[in-house]
């Protein structure tokens, strides 16, 4: 079962494989903005995934224009609603700041 790191909080949630991170982070209590209820429309739930990029599900096309539009992603930046948790342990940093405008 991965272990799934969130930053700044410090918290370590174990979670099921194939879970959609955005889940993981609101059952933890985490306070994450999710406008499009996981439609990759609003661009509210970037994040950075610091460690374990290669074991969560590829880019889609309709995240990747989404990011596109975003002013401040990186190399490490995916839409939390899109990320489907593989079987490594990911490491992920919540922005201050609501991205998606």
């Amino acid at each position: 079962m991965p272990v799934v790191s969130i930053q700044p909080s410090g918290k370590t949630i174990d979670a099921a494989e194939g879970t959609r991170l955005l889940d993981i982070l609101l059952n933890s209590g985490e306070t994450i903005a999710h406008k499009c209820d996981g439609q990759a429309q609003c661009g509210s739930c970037h994040i950075y995934v610091q460690e374990g990029r290669k074991s969560v599900s590829k880019i889609q096309r309709n995240e990747h224009e989404k990011l596109d539009s975003i002013i401040g992603v990186g190399s490490k930046s995916r839409l939390a609603c899109q990320v489907i948790l593989g079987n490594e342990n990911v490491s992920v940093e919540l922005l201050g700041f609501s991205s998606g405008f």
